[in-house]
């Protein structure tokens, strides 16, 4: 063979090795389950390497919580390391070795500081040796015991919101609490952790729809509450969907023996079917302002159907619901997939179709009003909704098993 010829004959080779290796990976990565590809996608955009100062998800708040949670799951499913090292890696730039959280601040008072607890907790149990995750995991404990609360005992949201109490408080501190108090043996807490629950559904529950009220003030001083009840003008679905999600994983800790387990799945049971209720049947999906879907501006929002889908189904899957609730979760679930998750060019998912916030109070005032509601940006790959979507595949994919 002449050197030109073999020359040719070896680019060739080469360049076919090349382009293999270039469509393997998408290729690959096609055939994973969505809660991988999902969470794949989500490191290549945030990878550990960023650094605190300029990565979104290495700073301290809850949505780096509920995105780190998911991811862990991952973890756990699968049995790949790299998602818990991920974890690892993120949580490192925060703890410090003598337990201190950079960006945590004890004097807020804020329940917002605790979900990533969750993932401190976990390095905790894998690290045993490294006593930075314990002292890390004590410092967020602590600030339950002195976080202010209402006359009757309910957490407020935020030293800066007195005396009240929000839907989604009940997702950003029970489960660490639950967890926290069964890892290190403290069966009290337990009494607490279901009170809350019990205030959630004694103010917050409408008594004709079923729904839940995002927020009630018991001083009944703020604008937006109303004088009687206290109670906030509307019903917020991702509101809901913390509050549904604090319900199921809560359980995964509640002693079965604890007179109060038996009240939490009913409430569980009793809100599963006010959410099949207002589930819409067109998309599968679930609407910003639950009840009002017919209303000029309402929009179906991904956040709390991905959180309605993984309580659902994460509560037909453990027998706390009757099995006709997976297909409502299954619904839910394949309008998410067909309406609001795309594919990009280079194989990653996309997830849209995100409010980026909603509050009650502060500055500027927020309302509560249907229109404050739809006023906030729609977003595109926000934590709140992409680490639902991921505990939301997770299950109907276990179901499909």
């Amino acid at each position: 063979m002449t050197n030109p010829l073999r020359f040719f004959l070896l680019s060739l080779l080469l360049l076919s090795q090349a382009s293999w290796a270039q469509t393997k990976p998408k290729a690959a990565a096609a055939t994973k389950p969505l809660s991988q590809r999902m969470t794949d996608s989500f490191i290549a955009e945030y990878p550990d390497s960023l650094g605190i100062q300029k990565s979104r998800i290495a700073r301290w708040g809850y949505e780096q919580g509920v995105m780190l949670a998911a991811i862990e799951r991952v973890g756990q499913r699968t049995g790949d390391p790299r998602y818990l090292d991920y974890v690892h890696k993120i949580v490192d730039y925060s703890v410090q070795p003598d337990g201190t959280i950079t960006g945590y601040k004890a004097d807020d008072y804020s329940v917002d500081n605790l979900p990533t607890g969750r993932s401190i907790l976990t390095l905790s149990q894998k690290y045993p040796k490294e006593t930075k995750y314990r002292k890390a995991a004590d410092l967020l404990r602590q600030q339950l015991t002195t976080h202010p609360r209402t006359k009757e005992g309910g957490f407020w949201h935020k030293k800066r919101y007195p005396n009240q109490m929000w839907l989604d408080g009940l997702y950003m501190v029970e489960p660490f609490y639950a967890e926290y108090s069964k890892l290190f043996n403290q069966p009290a807490n337990f009494d607490d952790i279901a009170k809350q629950f019990a205030l959630i559904e004694k103010y917050c529950v409408d008594p004709k729809t079923g729904l839940l009220y995002h927020a009630y003030d018991e001083s009944k001083e703020q604008k937006w509450a109303n004088k009687q009840t206290g109670q906030s003008p509307n019903f917020w679905s991702r509101g809901m969907g913390w509050y549904a999600m604090a319900l199921v994983d809560v359980l995964d800790y509640f002693p079965k023996n604890h007179l109060q387990r038996a009240q939490l799945i009913k409430d569980l049971q009793r809100l599963a079917p006010v959410l099949a209720k207002y589930q819409d049947p067109k998309t599968g999906g679930w609407y910003q302002v639950t009840d009002q879907g017919t209303r000029a501006g309402n929009y179906i929002e991904t956040s709390s159907s991905s959180m309605f889908v993984y309580a659902l189904a994460k509560g037909a899957r453990l027998g706390y619901l009757d099995k006709k609730y997976a297909a409502v979760a299954q619904k839910g679930y394949d309008g998410l997939v067909k309406n609001f998750i795309e594919t990009t060019p280079d194989g990653a998912l996309v997830m849209n179709g995100t409010v980026s916030v909603g509050g009650l109070g502060g500055d500027p005032y927020r309302d509560g009003s249907y229109e404050y509601y739809l006023s906030e940006k729609i977003k595109k790959n926000d934590f709140k909704g992409v680490g639902p979507f991921i505990m939301a595949s997770l299950e109907i994919e276990m179901a499909k098993r």
